[in-house]
């Protein structure tokens, strides 16, 4: 999809599936590891 939008280096962070059916932990793990992957991309050199 960035490809596409004409950003092909732009780095996101990816939250798994499902959302909508989740428990509250498997939705605290989700943004535990999402924080994870953000602080990755953002604090990278």
């Amino acid at each position: 999809m960035c490809r596409v939008l004409g950003v092909p280096g732009f780095k996101f962070a990816v939250i798994d599936h499902p959302i909508s059916s989740a428990s509250n932990e498997l939705l605290e793990a989700y943004a535990r590891a999402t924080i994870e992957q953000a602080e990755q991309i953002l604090l990278q050199p």
